[in-house]
């Protein structure tokens, strides 16, 4: 199921990436040669067989002359709410001192805190789960007999 999400997603953003080129004027070679990636590579992008790295996607944004992060959002790296600036997407995308694998992590783990977060937020009072190893019966004004052994030594 996540697969053809996925599938979705990179064919729109292949049919967009094919739809900006056109609209440029530019044929795959000359646009891939400007990019600096291969012709073959951005055939399979626009067919939607290959999933572009950010990186890939700012150097194609910025040699169609096109916003890098309509081309994120085309390829679901950002979503459409979170606009198109300040977001800690953009911000992880642009930080030119991680990897592409580290910048992947991140946003996999700042999207899973988000999922969690939401469905914390969905959740009403009454499903709110105990917590953990009855805490809640814990009296904070109760002391123990090795607390009275401590005060009684204190002395």
């Amino acid at each position: 199921m996540a697969k053809n999400v996925v599938g979705k997603t990179v064919g729109s953003l292949g049919e967009y990436l094919r739809e900006q080129r056109l609209s440029s004027r530019l044929s795959l070679r000359q646009l891939a040669e400007l990019a600096g990636v291969s012709n073959p590579y951005l055939s399979q992008i626009e067919r939607g067989l290959r999933k572009p790295s950010a990186e890939v996607l700012q150097q194609i944004a910025k040699a169609l002359r096109i916003s890098a992060e309509q081309l994120y959002i085309q390829a679901g790296i950002l979503s459409p709410e979170d606009g198109v600036g300040g977001s800690v997407e953009l911000a992880v995308l642009g930080d030119t001192a991680l990897t592409e694998r580290q910048k992947q992590s991140l946003l996999d783990v700042y999207t899973s805190f988000l999922a969690l977060n939401a469905a914390d937020a969905a959740r009403t009072p009454d499903e709110a789960p105990p917590p953990p190893d009855g805490s809640a019966d814990l009296d904070a004004s109760r002391t123990t007999e090795t607390d009275t052994d401590s005060i009684t030594n204190e002395r």
